[in-house]
Order: C-alpha cells, then sequence, then structure tokens
C-alpha cells in the first residue's frame, strides 16, 4: 500500500526574515477583492483597497456603505516568497499587474503607498481617483502638504478652477486627488 504525499510548499521563518516586504499591485477575479483581502488578513498579511463611502437603497432606505473605488484592484505587503507561494498554491484569485516595459510584477516603493495611504484612507468624499491616464499631471509642482487632513502627504499640485489640490499617485497604476488645500499649507519639494 503505497502512502500518498502531500506537498504544502513552505519558507522557513528565517528565510522570511531575510526577504524585505514589498507592496504589490495586483488584480483579483471579478469584484472579488473584499473577498481576497478577508482571506489575506485572515493569514496575517496587510493589504491595502482603495475605499468610498456611497449612498445605496435597502429596504427602500438610503444607507451609506464602504465600497472599493476601483474594482479589481488591491495592494498587497509581503515577501517576494510569500507572494509566491500565495500565488503558486492557494486558490486565492491574485493576478500581478505587470511593468510593461520590465515584463516584471509592479512593485509599489513604500514612501509612495504610505501617501497614497495617508490621503486614500481617510474615505474623504471630496476625493478624486484618476486611473491609468494621469502623466500629464506630473507636470506641476511637486509638493508636501504642511497640515491639514492630509498632513504629510506628498504629491503633485493639480490646480482647477483655481482651487489648489495634491495628487498623490502610485505610478502607472492609480492616483487620488486631494480635496481643495489652502495654498498656505502647501510647501514646494525642491527637484
Amino acid at each position: 500500500m503505497s502512502e500518498q504525499h502531500t506537498h504544502t510548499p513552505t519558507i522557513s521563518q528565517a528565510e522570511a526574515a531575510a526577504e524585505s516586504r514589498v507592496w504589490y499591485a495586483m488584480r483579483v477575479s471579478y469584484r472579488q477583492e473584499l473577498k481576497v483581502k478577508q482571506d489575506l488578513d485572515a493569514r496575517g498579511i496587510e493589504s491595502f483597497i482603495p475605499m468610498k463611502y456611497t449612498l445605496v437603497v435597502r429596504r427602500a432606505r438610503r444607507v451609506k456603505v464602504l465600497v472599493p473605488i476601483i474594482h479589481d484592484l488591491i495592494f498587497v505587503l509581503t515577501e517576494p516568497s510569500v507572494m509566491k507561494d500565495l500565488k503558486a498554491h492557494t486558490a486565492l484569485p491574485i493576478f500581478y499587474i505587470m511593468n510593461p516595459a520590465t515584463r516584471k510584477p509592479v512593485i509599489v516603493p513604500h514612501d509612495q503607498m504610505q501617501n497614497f495611504i495617508a490621503v486614500a484612507g481617510t474615505y474623504d468624499e471630496q476625493l478624486e481617483y484618476i486611473q491609468d491616464d494621469f502623466e500629464n499631471l506630473k507636470r506641476g509642482d511637486r509638493v508636501k502638504v504642511m497640515g491639514g487632513l492630509f498632513e504629510g502627504a506628498e504629491g503633485v499640485l493639480l490646480k482647477t478652477r483655481s482651487k489648489h489640490r495634491v495628487v498623490v499617485s502610485i505610478e502607472g497604476i492609480v492616483a487620488v486627488v486631494t480635496a481643495e488645500v489652502h495654498p498656505s499649507l502647501l510647501q514646494k519639494i525642491p527637484g
């Protein structure tokens, strides 16, 4: 009688400690981002989904609910070996967003992700999200918000109809535009 062995790949704690965690920009199967986040949370893996409040009708009543801004998008913070293991040996419907130039998964720098979460994580109803075609916004000055709700966020200044807004972006993936920021709260970043 032969014994069947199932291989569950794991990495040692020492291997995981030697690796640095990185932010992956990922796509998930159709509207599964919240289920994927719940699964990642249960595994102790940090993730972020840009969300907003919206009004929906439930049982003839208008209710404010938190929903993903960009369906099928999730950012995952983990070690490369853990991500490789997740993709190869789980049923999670997650897919790398690939950089077309390098043909490698998009890795979001920690400082960009911190700035993005600082703004997008406020769930401010006046935030505007711009997907894919926001390259022209980089023509503005790089600024840091020095006070108020978005204090500490760095981004590109965008002036629309004499309002000052700051675009905080994850290059090639998504950008978020703040509500109006008074010019006295903005400091130009030399560069």
